[in-house]
């Protein structure tokens, strides 16, 4: 029987997964299939205030305002995702990831989406070969958590990480009180 494909879900880092570019990261997945997967980290801001680089959007975007870092792949790459309640935006221009939060397609014009949205923009992506990323699931790097629509706009991401594993309950909400590195043990 084929693996449920993972669109919408969250892969919350192990402690153990010292990977710099993914060390205690909560990552957004926006696509997920046999061809492989994409997704968002959502708890990596970086310094660049969101004006500095598409000052259209600034009105727009959720608390604290900056680019986030989505990952080490096409660090050139502008990528957004947003909550519009009630969304009427063609499925082109929006597309759903969980509840009413959704990928936003950038070259739309910000003043025509009104006041109700909130975008969180993020500066490249993480990326999976077709199988790479169920390997890394099996060799236990990563846990598999429900999403809700407030991980991706969180104000606080630095508590992302601690927050989701708090919430799966039993050994797992454990892991949040781990030391940053094995040898602080």
């Amino acid at each position: 029987m084929p693996e449920p494909a993972l669109k919408g879900k969250l892969l919350v880092a192990r402690p153990s997964l010292l990977d710099p570019n993914f060390s205690r990261t909560v990552i957004l997945l926006l696509e997920h299939g046999g061809d492989g997967a994409l997704g968002l980290v959502l708890d990596r801001p970086s310094e660049t205030p969101v004006g500095a680089t598409l000052p259209g959007w600034s009105r727009l975007t959720a608390p604290p305002g900056v680019v986030f870092v989505g990952g080490p792949v096409g660090p050139g790459a502008a990528l957004a995702l947003a909550i519009q309640p009630g969304s009427d935006l063609d499925a082109g221009s929006f597309q759903p990831v969980v509840g009413e939060l959704g990928a936003l397609d950038l070259s739309l014009d910000p003043d025509a989406l009104g006041n109700g949205i909130e975008v969180r923009l993020f500066s490249g992506y993480s990326g999976w070969a077709g199988g790479q990323l169920e390997a890394e699931i099996g060799e236990g790097s990563w846990i598999v958590a429900d999403a809700t629509e407030q991980d991706a706009l969180t104000p606080y991401p630095g508590d992302l990480w601690r927050d989701v594993l708090r919430r799966q309950g039993g050994t797992t909400a454990w892991l949040a009180h781990a030391p940053g590195h094995p040898s602080e043990n």
